[in-house]
């Protein structure tokens, strides 16, 4: 558990009421990392949201490197060369693994810490355990899920933009 009012500093907790920060707070760990620590990859199970408290994280996809000869074998064997894309970068205040809390929470990118990292983890599970108790609570953090979402979709999409025009 960490202290109720450390949460309140950050905006993703806006608006929420005092008991409900209280709740998140009592799901939650404070962790430190070291620079290149993997938080997960894409298609993992995810047993916990993050917030970064210090640092900044990578959400990152494996993409076939277009720089090497790929095998025609390679591509129905699964073994393609790959070369993992920054797709966006998180710091201090940012939301990431949104995943551990939307069914099937399975990853849909990777995270890597690209800088010593302190954040707080939440128990996905015992998270949606409490929205479902609280369903406004389970509601209000739905929206604000979203609106991580919505950030990684743009992100998404600039870097896809980006790597057309080289």
């Amino acid at each position: 558990m960490v202290s109720p009012e450390l949460l309140r500093r950050y905006p993703f907790f806006a608006g929420l009421d005092y008991e409900h920060i209280v709740k998140l707070a009592r799901v939650a760990d404070e962790e430190r990392v070291e620079n290149g620590h993997w938080f997960f990859h894409e298609c993992d199970e995810l047993e916990s949201i993050y917030l970064v408290m210090e640092g900044a994280v990578a959400i990152v996809f494996e993409v076939p490197d277009q720089d090497v000869e790929q095998q025609v074998a390679g591509q129905l064997t699964g073994e393609l060369k790959t070369k993992d894309v920054t797709v966006s970068t998180v710091g201090t205040g940012d939301v990431f693994g949104w995943s551990g809390l939307i069914p099937p929470n399975t990853a849909t990118a990777s995270a890597k810490a690209i800088t010593p990292c302190r954040v707080l983890s939440f128990d996905s599970e015992e998270l949606l355990q409490t929205f479902e108790e609280d369903c406004r609570f389970g509601y209000v953090m739905a929206r604000k899920a979203a609106q991580v979402i919505r950030e990684r979709l743009r992100d998404l999409r600039i870097e896809s933009l980006a790597h057309l025009a080289e």
